[in-house]
């Protein structure tokens, strides 16, 4: 009987404690990070009275800001007083550098009507050089029974055009539908190598382009349309349906139209504040 010849399988690379480690540490933090990241930029997670304080003061993180004038508006609207403390900080974020905060707080200010110096704040924000905090002031100073902001509001119905902030070829270029955000990226210009990016002032849809990639644009030309977001109309409308006038109509009305872009619920508010101007309007 002839030997069998035996085979040797190869070694098994076995990992060695200190690569082990490395591994499981690295997968920890790849599933670590994103809640990290999540769990500091949720703006539900409770703050502290202490948190709060640091928040509405660190000019460094503006969306810490937003956090801690979020968890005040939503306490404001339960009723607890202690948050009044803070009121002093509220008006002095009227005038922060950072458009967001100042859309947020105009916003948290018209959850208390009673504010000190709330009324006189948000009447000041109606200059601001952003549409959406003019828009928001104007809502908020609803609730003080003040219709002084009716022409924000009826702007917050309109589409806005974006203009080109310089001249150049158009290099890159979204497309009509399109859902954007507040600040989102429009179009980017380019001209001697360098290039200047076009956003939309609103949140809302790419309703047309007047210039697609490839073509030249000149200084405050048109470039986009952007159609206001649903949220922003719906507020407005339930606004006018407290402030509206007969004037305003010619805006109202294009959203009692049966349109797949206009929700029903936009609708039928926009069906109640048109009756609810005219019956205000033939009131002695």
């Amino acid at each position: 009987m002839e030997n069998a010849e035996v085979v040797a399988s190869p070694p098994r690379h076995r990992m060695s404690s200190r690569q082990r480690l490395l591994f499981f540490v690295t997968a920890w933090l790849i599933v670590l990070m994103p809640f990290l990241f999540w769990w500091n930029t949720w703006f539900g997670r409770h703050l502290t009275d202490k948190q709060m304080t640091e928040y509405l003061r660190d000019t460094q993180h503006p969306r810490h800001i937003q956090h801690a004038l979020i968890q005040m508006g939503e306490r404001m609207s339960q009723r607890d007083a202690a948050v009044k403390s803070y009121y002093p900080e509220l008006i002095r974020l009227a005038k922060n550098p950072v458009e967001e905060v100042r859309n947020t707080d105009g916003w948290v200010m018209g959850q208390d009507t009673q504010g000190v110096g709330f009324h006189e704040a948000l009447l000041a924000m109606l200059n601001d050089p952003s549409p959406m905090v003019r828009g928001n002031a104007a809502l908020s100073l609803v609730r003080f029974g003040d219709a002084t902001g009716r022409p924000q509001i009826v702007a917050l119905l309109q589409p806005s055009t974006v203009t080109a902030p310089s001249e150049g070829v158009i290099s890159d270029a979204s497309k009509p539908g399109t859902a954007i955000h507040q600040g989102g990226l429009v179009a980017k210009i380019t001209s001697g190598g360098e290039s200047t990016e076009v956003r939309s002032p609103i949140p809302g849809r790419i309703q047309s382009l007047f210039v697609g990639t490839g073509q030249k644009v000149g200084v405050n030309e048109p470039v986009a349309v952007i159609q206001p977001e649903t949220e922003q109309v719906w507020d407005a409308l339930r606004a006018l349906y407290v402030v509206g006038q007969l004037e305003d109509l010619e805006f109202v009305e294009p959203y009692q139209r049966e349109l797949r872009e206009i929700p029903d619920r936009v609708r039928q508010q926009a069906k109640a504040t048109a009756n609810a101007i005219r019956e205000r309007a033939q009131k002695p």
